[in-house]
C-alpha cells in the first residue's frame, strides 16, 4: 500500500488544485467586473469528486484472497470552468455580480485553508511515524 497515493490524499490535493484554479477564476471574473459583454466562469469540481468516489469498484475475478478490487482511481479527476452565458447582470451583457464573487472568494479561501492543513496534518503524521516518534 503506499501511503502517499491512497483515495484520502489523492482527493485532498486534488481539491487544493481545484481551489487554486477557482481562485483565478474568481479573480478573472472580478477583474472584469465592469468589462462590457464579460461572462463569468465558475469551476466545476465537487460534484466530479463525489461521483468519482461513489462509483462502485470494478469486479474483479481473484484468484488468491489477499487480492484487492480495484477501486476507481482519482488521479484522473480534473476539475472544468464553465462559463455562464445564460444570465445577465447588467444592460452592457456583463453577468459579474461582485457581492457574489467576494463572497465565493471568501468561502474558497477558507476551504483552501482547512483542506491544506489536513493535507499537512496528515504528511506531519506520516513524518513522525517514519522518524520512528523523533522529531
Amino acid at each position: 500500500m503506499d501511503l502517499f497515493s491512497n483515495q484520502v490524499m489523492i482527493a485532498l490535493v486534488k481539491e487544493l488544485d481545484a481551489g487554486a484554479l477557482r481562485q483565478r477564476v474568481l479573480a478573472n471574473n472580478i477583474a472584469n467586473v465592469n468589462t462590457p459583454d464579460f461572462k463569468k466562469s465558475t469551476v466545476e469540481f465537487d460534484s466530479l469528486l463525489k461521483q468519482a468516489l461513489d462509483r462502485e469498484p470494478v469486479e474483479m475475478i481473484t484468484t488468491d484472497p489477499r487480492h484487492f478490487g480495484v477501486k476507481p482511481s482519482l488521479a484522473e479527476l480534473k476539475p472544468e470552468v464553465l462559463l455562464n452565458k445564460a444570465t445577465t447582470m447588467r444592460t452592457d451583457g456583463n453577468n459579474v455580480d461582485i457581492d457574489e464573487e467576494m463572497a465565493n472568494l471568501a468561502a474558497n479561501s477558507m476551504q483552501y485553508q482547512a483542506v491544506a492543513k489536513e493535507l499537512s496534518e496528515r504528511y506531519s503524521g506520516l513524518s513522525y511515524v517514519i522518524s520512528g516518534g523523533r522529531r
